[in-house]
């Protein structure tokens, strides 16, 4: 069956379902079918759970055949559709990070956060009513955990650096691994003339470097042939990408260090991931024009630096904001 619009097909039974977030490819919930089940990882937004179900008719699977939602961690752009998603899904339980788990017991902690980075107006536009989950469908999923969704296994391999709350899921029947935001994000628009290219999310308020680069070598060790990022969808040549991946973890640091003695780090830190973005681009022979480059990362830009800044006040690299 070929791929609706808003889906696209991998192997091994792997779909990327458009989370509908913002733009369109911004955000992919994945999903994995096996033997008649389903397992979706992450769950996009509130807005997301139409597509989400539309997807799984399409396809013919009822909402029984889904039996696990799996988050990478608890950012609202990954698994604010949870709750609402679980009650369209009467046989799934949610697998999430210990650290993660009392966040969907009782969002109201998350939603604080969030509104401390977005604004209440733009939080409830983007998220709208976080639903609760109740804890006995909720499963912790530590470093090393296992489960299985028919004969397919699943391990949880713990990632820290871009939150601490994060998990990476490595696919055995694949060979692959969904990563969430500890791989970075890949637009789909970011292939060009060459091949797609990663760059770091260091999105508030968790950014650690060192544990980033563990991370991603952690997530080689297994040696994937592919990975799944939220942002978005199907990377190959994974080893090079995480070359890549380490050297551009390394320009955010160095940007926030170069930023730590100014009086206001904050637009220095702008500017240095623009001309970050841009001689990427560059180096990867991107196919889009300046102006278009810098629209699509206008986000993350702005993002990434409020991250660096929280990076340099935690490690007291930099006094705390008054």
């Amino acid at each position: 069956m070929p791929a609706s619009p808003h889906r696209l097909q991998y192997a091994h039974g792997i779909h990327a379902i458009d989370a509908g977030y913002q733009r369109p490819m911004l955000a992919a919930i994945h999903l994995v079918i096996e033997d008649g089940q389903a397992a979706l990882i992450d769950s996009g937004v509130n807005a997301s759970v139409p597509s989400v179900m539309a997807v799984l008719a399409e396809l013919g699977l009822p909402p029984s055949a889904v039996k696990w939602v799996m988050l990478t961690h608890v950012h609202l752009d990954h698994a604010g559709g949870a709750g609402l998603l679980l009650e369209h899904l009467p046989d799934a339980r949610l697998t999430v990070h210990p650290r993660g788990a009392p966040h969907m017991r009782d969002p109201s902690r998350l939603i604080a956060g969030t509104t401390a980075v977005y604004g209440e107006q733009a939080t409830k536009a983007l998220y709208g009513h976080i639903r609760a989950i109740d804890p006995e469908r909720i499963v912790e999923t530590p470093d090393g955990a296992r489960l299985t969704l028919g004969t397919r296994e699943f391990e949880f391999i713990d990632t820290p650096g871009h939150a601490r709350h994060h998990v990476c899921i490595v696919d055995h029947a694949s060979q692959c691994v969904f990563t969430g935001d500890t791989f970075g994000l890949s637009y789909r628009e970011l292939g060009g003339n060459g091949p797609q290219w990663v760059f770091p999310a260091t999105t508030p308020v968790q950014f650690d470097p060192v544990e980033l680069h563990r991370s991603i070598d952690a997530i080689c060790a297994h040696r994937p042939k592919a990975v799944y990022l939220t942002h978005f969808g199907e990377v190959r040549e994974v080893e090079r990408k995480a070359d890549d991946l380490h050297r551009l973890v390394q320009a955010h640091a160095d940007i926030a260090a170069r930023a730590a003695l100014l009086a206001d780090p904050l637009p220095a830190m702008v500017d240095d991931l623009r001309e970050l973005v841009l001689s990427e681009a560059r180096r990867q022979h991107c196919g889009l024009d300046e102006a278009a480059l810098l629209a699509l990362f206008r986000d993350d830009i702005t993002l990434n630096a409020d991250g660096l800044l929280s990076y340099l006040e935690r490690t007291r690299l930099r006094p705390p904001s008054k």
